[in-house]
Order: structure tokens, then sequence, then C-alpha cells
């Protein structure tokens, strides 16, 4: 199947991905400045793009899964605790972990 065909049939949710020899293979579109971040970090690694994509989701992954052990952490820790000031800005840790910011 063509290229754009493909890129047609995706157009509104995650592509599906193509599995080869036990990996899959995704395309995505990266924000020009984004992109020469990798390139940057594959250079100084030594490494393809392609892995060095691959790494970077991993750690990716990693630290988002770090930051939600941390916040349960604290969350029962704090989970007597009644002062809304503190209810506050475990709401908004929440809010930021889940939203990413």
């Amino acid at each position: 199947m063509p290229h754009k065909q493909a890129a047609a049939q995706v157009k509104g949710r995650l592509a599906q991905p193509r599995r080869t020899q036990g990996t899959s293979r995704y395309t995505v579109a990266l924000p020009s400045a984004l992109a020469r971040q990798v390139e940057t970090y594959a250079d100084t690694s030594d490494i393809s793009v392609s892995k060095a994509v691959a790494a970077l989701v991993r750690l990716g992954l990693e630290s988002q899964e770090g930051r939600k052990r941390e916040f349960f952490k604290k969350l029962r820790k704090n989970l007597a605790n009644s002062d809304p000031k503190i209810e506050d800005q475990m709401v908004d840790e929440f809010r930021a972990l889940i939203l990413g910011h």
C-alpha cells in the first residue's frame, strides 16, 4: 500500500504498528526543532535516529512511571492529612502528572 494511502487511512487516530521480527514499526512526525534534538542525541550517542527515538521514548515512559510512583507514595503519606492547602497541592501535582505539565 502506498504511503499516502496508509497515512490517509490513519488520519485522526493512532497508526497501527507494522510488526516485523519481534518489533513494531511506527511512522511519526516530529516538529523540526524536536527532530534536530533527536538527531543530535543520535549523533552524540553514536546510534541511528530510529534507535535514538526508541531510547528516548523508553526513557520518557520510565520517567513517567517514576513520577507516578512518587506521586502515589506522597498521596499515601498525606492521605490522612485533611489540610485543604495540601489537598490542593496534591490535586495540582496529580493534574501535572496526568497532563504531563
